[in-house]
């Protein structure tokens, strides 16, 4: 279980760190699920869960390519290559990699836990020129579709158009190496643990209100940028964890980091609170933290 949450990671900064390249992907014993789910949200929600620009078939397979390398390198217990297919062993299931007509990002997502989102450079900066996003957290990949960054990041505080963030994150972008990988984490809370959760209508993040305190779930994004060599285009990756907050009752240092949720929370604004949807929420979840420090 990733700890970003004990003071290393504050929620809205940007905080990037570099990582070795076997370090890009993750894979892990729920991969058969992950996986499942996003056939399924492919099947009910295709419209939902995958974007393209013409133009950018070229770079998705220079995506693809790149993954299936690093998969065969660094997994080889789970994936293998059989002719012109990628074996998923422990689905039992084989991904075909040269499907007529098909997507290379859609065929990349089939094969990880992570959403892959794909960046381009234009005069205008940094837009999201096609996504595979089956477990977003409250967003809609529709909305922000070839959009630019600012415009991306409008709601979220400290982050929209003329911000000092968004200036860091597009000059990070352009100056990122191909042979470097960069994470950073975003956490928050959940009333469910649901993988798809899209926006709710008022588009702020989702923690509703009620209920029993005990059902509180910890979601941990570990997010990933690798720029392509030839396209030039940077892969943003999303991996989704999903606990419940109670998780924490058996962790070893179960205090300090609930002492440490409580701290950044306390600090957050009031504008903050209302985006992470914790502006009537925040007591009850603070009073179950306090549970855990006992």
């Amino acid at each position: 279980m990733h700890t970003p949450f004990d003071g290393s990671s504050p929620p809205f900064h940007i905080g990037v760190s570099r990582v070795a390249l076997d370090a890009w992907i993750e894979v892990d014993h729920e991969l058969p699920r992950y996986l499942g789910e996003k056939r399924r949200l492919g099947q009910v929600a295709p419209f939902e869960t995958f974007v393209e620009e013409p133009g950018t078939r070229e770079a998705q397979a220079e995506l693809l390519e790149l993954l299936c390398a690093h998969l065969l390198a660094h997994f080889p217990a789970v994936y293998r290559k059989d002719g012109s297919s990628l074996s998923v062993i422990p689905t039992g299931e084989s991904v075909a990699l040269d499907v007529s007509g098909e997507a290379p990002l859609r065929i990349a997502a089939a094969l990880v836990q992570e959403d892959l989102i794909l960046m381009r450079r234009a005069e205008n900066g940094w837009r999201l020129a096609a996504g595979s996003l089956s477990f977003p957290s409250s967003w809609h990949l529709r909305e922000k579709f070839g959009r630019p960054m600012p415009q991306i990041h409008g709601a979220v505080p400290g982050f929209g158009v003329g911000s000092k963030n968004i200036g860091i994150i597009e000059r990070m972008f352009d100056n990122l190496e191909t042979d470097a990988v960069f994470v950073r984490w975003n956490w928050g809370f959940y009333d469910d643990g649901a993988l798809y959760h899209p926006a709710p209508g008022n588009g702020i993040h989702h923690f509703a209100g009620g209920g029993d305190a005990k059902h509180i779930f910890l979601r941990v994004e570990r997010q990933t940028l690798r720029k392509l060599p030839r396209s030039r285009d940077v892969v943003f990756t999303i991996r989704t964890h999903l606990n419940p907050l109670s998780t924490l009752e058996h962790h070893p240092e179960r205090k300090r980091l609930a002492a440490a949720m409580m701290g950044q929370i306390d600090a957050l604004s009031p504008q903050q609170l209302a985006y992470k949807g914790l502006a009537d929420e925040h007591e009850r979840l603070l009073s179950r933290l306090r549970e855990l420090t006992v």
